[in-house]
């Protein structure tokens, strides 16, 4: 029988998960690697899991003390993902980078690759998702969150989406560039990072989200990642106090033209509560999603807006199909 007992909390337990995203060419994998190195310090070990095509091995001679790759090629399934997280446990990485974890989501073999496979194969659109949904949470996210890797970063590639709405600029009804960025991953993902933010064309990092308020004097929002940036969260990491702050610092965090992100400011749960009823809504078809979409407040809609156009619209679309085929 398994014996539980607790123990005084700790925060060196709680280790970094970094999220960075941006466009081709801005500096995700350097920053990384900076971070990285930062923390692990002169002698430490950090190994990246490589889906760049060799792009990840770029930096090889730039990077005091150098890394170790693991690439992934052909197939980028969750479990293959699962597996090479298992390797670089095994290795005893200092620091994990995952270069590019959008590749899990939207590559070949990926989620969305698996769940196309199985509409192919005639299996329901909702039916199609269960295993692609199950093998990210378990073989994906699950081992990101629970790995014994002091320092996990996660690069994503990002984007500015076409909406297709009234144009906030000219009020005309028409397709327009968002100018939220968005990374190309699962919609909530951002919401288990600790630290994460956009890199602009400048490779200054744009923070959308500290999950405590000391880490702003870490991981500085406008400003390029750094070795220090990664000396700093070492330190932070360790249970090493820093000043926070003023107040007024604070207050101007993310200005500079920093895009907002949907969401950013939400708890994970009230994301997961939204996101599960639009789910059902849309199982039901486009008038009842329709609905349940005017039910929510203004800060609900522009923190789900991102899932209702990349999922919950065209699933609500295919129900109106079927409802079709069904009556004709």
């Amino acid at each position: 029988m398994t014996s539980y007992s607790f123990r005084p909390a700790r925060r060196s337990e709680a280790k970094p998960l970094i999220g960075l995203y941006a466009e081709s060419g801005c500096g995700k994998t350097y920053s990384a690697l900076l971070l990285a190195r930062g923390f692990v310090g002169p002698n430490g070990r950090i190994g990246m899991i490589e889906t760049e095509s060799g792009r990840g091995e770029a930096y090889a001679d730039l990077i005091p003390g150098g890394y170790d790759v693991l690439p992934i090629r052909e197939s980028f399934a969750p479990k293959n993902f699962g597996d090479a997280i298992t390797a670089a446990e095994q290795a005893k990485l200092d620091a994990l980078i995952i270069d590019s974890a959008s590749h899990e989501w939207q590559g070949a073999g990926g989620v969305l690759a698996m769940a196309a496979a199985a509409q192919e194969a005639g299996t329901k659109a909702i039916l199609a998702w269960k295993r692609p949904k199950m093998d990210h949470q378990s073989h994906f996210m699950l081992r990101i969150l629970q790995t014994p890797i002091p320092l996990v970063i996660l690069c994503m590639r990002a984007k500015y989406p076409m909406l297709e709405g009234v144009n906030p600029e000219n009020n005309k009804k028409e397709w327009y560039r968002s100018k939220e960025l968005e990374p190309t991953q699962a919609d909530d993902i951002l919401f288990e990072m600790f630290v994460h933010g956009w890199i602009d064309h400048q490779h200054n990092l744009h923070v959308t989200k500290y999950s405590r308020d000391d880490l702003r004097a870490v991981i500085q929002d406008n400003k390029p990642i750094t070795l220090e940036t990664g000396r700093a969260l070492a330190a932070w990491a360790g249970g090493s106090s820093r000043p926070a702050p003023s107040t007024t610092d604070a207050a101007n965090q993310g200005s500079a033209g920093q895009p907002s992100l949907p969401g950013a400011a939400a708890e994970p749960e009230d994301f997961k509560r939204l996101d599960h009823m639009l789910a059902e809504a849309a199982d039901r078809g486009s008038a009842v999603l329709a609905t349940a979409w005017k039910n929510l407040t203004p800060k609900e809609q522009h923190m789900m807006d991102a899932a209702l156009r990349r999922r919950h619209k065209p699933r609500a679309i295919e129900v109106d199909k079927e409802l079709a085929e069904a009556e004709s």
